[in-house]
């Protein structure tokens, strides 16, 4: 199946690429910071569907002719967002830090569904294509290789979903990076507490009448309370939220104020986000893996919890990988641990001291 209507396409994809004052972006002045969108022709997803022009958002740090870096968002953020949080930026991308921007070629790709690129809320709504984690990495692929002309990358790093992608790069792509980082991500399939709270959001926002079948007039109001709902349950961490809200009458201002937080965001846009995960099963595969691998997690993930052993059992069977796990403590956020460059940068200069270079 063909999606055209070449006006449309014309209007909504062809963004020129623009250059941003050094400190646009965050309190740091990262060198040649640049913004952009690429157009990927004839992009084919794993439904069969083709779309003429796929739009790809990106946002670049450095020269090109540093080593070059690709660094991957997680669900519902953004290639720019990882610049905009200054606890994970201000610890890697200045000088003489991990990722110093000088030496580094970095690159942040907005995925498929999500920031610049193209997503639902373009104009097709739930006629969008029902992307998934495969079709996302082949876009990125495409645009690191043929929209920036990168052969090889020095370093992959990706955190939640980007570390789920990271897994599927390492899979699809064994010979184009030197080493991998996926962090808050487990190479196995997507279930248990994982999937039945992507499940709930999904599910409460179909179920919401004012979704109307993807062709709502206002955004569904479910939305936002789905989106703490699932945040509560899957992230923040025991001692995090308990340090938090050590009473009802606390965990209710904090509820509160999430709840009634400014909240800009796409129902269909964030459905499509959590579906795009359904099939998510690299563990079969691991063993295509050949760059040096450092999985980082952090011992009170909810989406990946170590208890289940399916982290060291599946490293076993990849040739050069460890697992350095963040110790839990009332100052990490569970999930959202890795978030923070702080608990993990020392691990990655070291990686990258005697990683080999191709």
């Amino acid at each position: 199946m063909t999606i055209s209507n070449s006006r449309m396409f014309r209007s909504l994809f062809c963004m020129p690429t623009f250059a941003l004052g050094a400190d646009t972006l965050s309190g740091h002045a990262y060198p040649e910071q640049q913004q952009g969108v690429w157009i990927a022709k004839n992009f084919q997803f794993h439904t069969g569907e083709v779309f003429p022009e796929l739009k790809l958002g990106y946002t670049t740090l450095g020269r090109p002719t540093g080593m070059p870096v690709l660094v991957l968002h997680g669900t519902a953020g953004t290639g720019t967002g990882m610049i905009t949080n200054k606890d994970f930026s201000g610890e890697l991308f200045g000088p003489g830090q991990p990722l110093d921007a000088n030496k580094y070629f970095i690159i942040l790709p907005d995925a498929i569904g999500m920031g610049r690129s193209s997503k639902p809320s373009d104009g097709l709504r739930a006629k969008f294509p029902k992307y998934n984690y495969d079709d996302m990495v082949s876009a990125q692929y495409r645009l690191v290789t043929e929209g920036l002309g990168v052969k090889h990358l020095h370093l992959l790093i990706g955190n939640s979903m980007g570390g789920m992608h990271a897994w599927l790069w390492g899979i699809k792509y064994p010979d184009f990076m030197d080493t991998l980082v996926p962090m808050a991500a487990t190479p196995s399939a997507m279930s248990g507490r994982n999937w039945m709270m992507r499940r709930l959001i999904i599910d409460m926002i179909r179920r919401d009448p004012e979704w109307m079948d993807g062709n709502y007039t206002i955004q569904p109001k479910s939305l936002q309370f789905a989106t703490v709902f699932f945040n509560v349950g899957t992230s923040g961490g025991d001692q995090g939220l308990y340090r938090l809200a050590p009473t009802s009458e606390r965990a209710d201002e904090v509820l509160d104020k999430r709840l009634t937080a400014d909240f800009k965001a796409d129902a269909n846009d964030n459905l499509y986000q959590w579906e795009s995960s359904r099939d998510y099963d690299p563990a079969p595969h691991v063993e295509k893996i050949k760059a040096r691998v450092l999985a980082i997690n952090s011992e009170d993930d909810e989406r990946n919890p170590p208890s289940l052993g399916l982290m060291d059992r599946i490293l076993a069977r990849i040739p050069d990988a460890k697992l350095y796990l963040i110790p839990a403590s009332p100052q990490t956020s569970g999930h959202g641990t890795t978030a923070q460059a702080k608990w993990w940068k020392a691990q990655v200069a070291a990686l990258l001291k005697d990683a080999p270079t191709k």
